[in-house]
């Protein structure tokens, strides 16, 4: 017998037929298997959006502690339906929300990170035959404010609930049946991975994979608590996010990333002295905008252009504020494109063979793509080019490493 920490998104119980075929799954699973069950679930599909809005109709900027407040009982509204689902079925359920469970967080309202779980109710319960229901996405701080976790919430929820149960498996379900090597809508061959290492599901969800939150990759990586993405729709074993072992070295790349929320600035003809990388960066991030990829390139006539990427809804505001640092510095002038990606392939296999950036490099010149800026690790290569080229430069990449289906 196992311990099994199930999530249910939005999606998979965003109305009453579905919240009761996922009971019906959870009670086959009971009596088929006799684990132990811990299920943690989001709030039904759109309840997030019509509390917010509400909100804005309270306040323009609507408090960051009451937003918990409110956002908090959109989970708690399904904790209850799926345990009236799954006593109607014959099944003994609890539900607790995340301050009866004892989710202790820190107290940074609206994304609070956890410091600490209380089990001593959870593992009673389980003693005792229930199926244990917790609301994802929120805790309580050690003073007793309520807290939620920020976006993909629930994902952490589950896989902290995981690591301090000591849980033999911690499955995400979700409407894809799994990690793809690419997404399907881009390339229709892509091909479903049975596994796939912390470090690639890391570097993928960082990159632009919306399947799972950063951070619960993160905390699974940490605990080493074996993570599995299946679909609440489609029955299969899903993709199993686990450490390296042998077997998955034999892949050589195993996913192409993406992201389209990209935009590229310039500062052009920067005197090239000390502090320079400093006094472009700092008020940037000052101004709370994330830095990605970073060129910097030395002239003949001791002037450097520094170009870095950030997230295309800061394209504006960053442009702005390096206006101003242009002139402080005396620089030439600042250039900005907000139509381009990010493309990356990611692969543990890449720390044991060469030639895999050259190889990158010539199928994306083969489609006369070209490269604007390149950014490398032990296990990923990614390059921004133009929007126009993000299919292209996926599918041909997919199908020069063999990602296709067989």
């Amino acid at each position: 017998m196992a311990l099994h920490v199930h999530k249910y998104g939005g999606t998979s119980v965003g109305t009453a037929d579905k919240i009761q075929s996922v009971a019906q799954k959870l009670v086959d699973e009971k009596n088929k298997t006799g684990n132990d069950l811990v299920v943690v679930v989001s709030a039904m599909s759109g309840e997030t959006n019509r509390m917010t809005d509400l909100a804005k109709q309270m306040q323009t900027a609507p408090s960051a502690k009451q937003m918990d407040v409110l956002l908090s009982t959109g989970e708690q509204v399904t904790i209850s339906l799926l345990c009236m689902a799954l006593e109607d079925l014959g099944q003994s359920a609890v539900s607790y929300t995340g301050s009866q469970v004892k989710i202790i967080t820190d107290d940074s309202h609206t994304k609070a990170r956890i410091e600490d779980i209380h089990t001593d109710k959870i593992n009673a319960d389980l003693a005792t035959g229930n199926i244990v229901v917790v609301a994802g996405f929120q805790g309580i701080t050690s003073e007793g404010a309520i807290t939620t976790l920020g976006r993909g919430g629930s994902d952490t929820t589950a896989v902290a609930l995981a690591a301090a149960l000591k849980a033999d498996e911690c499955r995400i379900y979700t409407d894809v049946d799994g990690v793809y090597t690419t997404d399907p809508r881009v390339e229709p061959k892509a091909r479903k991975l049975n596994k796939i290492t912390f470090e690639e599901m890391l570097e993928m969800a960082s990159l632009g994979s919306k399947i799972l939150q950063i951070r619960s990759v993160e905390f699974a990586g940490k605990y080493n608590v074996p993570l599995r993405v299946l679909s609440t729709f489609v029955d299969g074993e899903g993709t199993l996010i686990t450490y390296e072992d042998e077997e998955m070295e034999k892949a050589l790349i195993s996913g192409i990333a993406f992201n389209r929320d990209e935009a590229k600035v310039t500062l052009s003809g920067v005197p090239d002295m000390p502090g320079v990388a400093s006094a472009i960066l700092k008020p940037i991030s000052e101004a709370n905008i994330e830095i990605d990829m970073i060129v910097q390139n030395i002239a003949e006539d001791k002037t450097t252009d520094f170009t870095f990427t950030v997230h295309r809804n800061d394209y504006q505001k960053t442009m702005h504020i390096l206006q101003n640092i242009c002139t402080e510095l005396g620089a030439k002038k600042v250039d900005g494109d907000d139509k381009i990606v990010k493309v990356s392939i990611v692969g543990v296999g890449m720390r044991s063979h060469a030639g895999i950036a050259s190889q990158m490099f010539a199928t994306l010149a083969d489609e006369g793509i070209n490269i604007r800026m390149i950014s490398t690790s032990e296990i990923k290569i990614s390059v921004v080019v133009d929007e126009k080229y993000l299919e292209l430069a996926v599918r041909s990449l997919h199908e020069s490493f063999g990602l296709s289906q067989e």
